[in-house]
């Protein structure tokens, strides 16, 4: 596996703080965020999802922790829209492109707005997709939301 994507290479240039873990993936799981968290012998609060959704038919980068679902009005309010919903799979991998189960915030082939649920600010380091399937990183929540010009919400369900 390699541990030089596109998303690490962003976050070593911004300058912040962060280390690589990798874990075995499971693509059958029911969740991959809950599967990452499992593997990775931490909290799921910890352990943040990105989900790729569209808020009035524009793309939009949002972040919960894995244990956690997106609450699709507070996320559209959040952006001042009045309605949101998931992006297609196929059309998330192209807009990003990442592969599902592999979408980092970090390093997207286009810059979308992103948001990030409030709680996940609250923990002392978070663990977010790496840009791999199997592949996370690990840094302070703060720096997540600064490099990624976030903003931060109440999001999750």
């Amino acid at each position: 596996m390699a541990r030089a994507t596109r998303a690490t290479l962003a976050l070593g240039k911004a300058g912040v703080e962060f280390t690589v873990h990798a874990y075995d993936y499971d693509p059958n799981a029911d969740s991959i965020g809950l599967a990452a968290a499992d593997a990775l012998g931490e909290d799921p609060a910890r352990v943040l999802k990105t989900l790729m959704t569209k808020i009035d038919g524009k793309p939009v980068c949002a972040i919960v922790p894995s244990n956690r679902e997106v609450a699709m009005k507070r996320l559209a309010a959040a952006c001042h829209g009045k309605s949101a919903e998931m992006m297609k799979p196929a059309d998330a991998e192209r807009l990003t492109g990442y592969k599902v189960g592999g979408i980092s915030p970090f390093g997207q082939m286009r810059k979308v707005p992103v948001l990030i649920e409030e709680a996940a600010l609250a923990e002392p380091y978070v663990f977010i997709n790496g840009g791999q399937r199997g592949l996370q990183v690990r840094l302070a929540p703060g720096d997540a939301a600064r490099i990624l010009r976030a903003t931060v919400a109440v999001l999750a369900a």
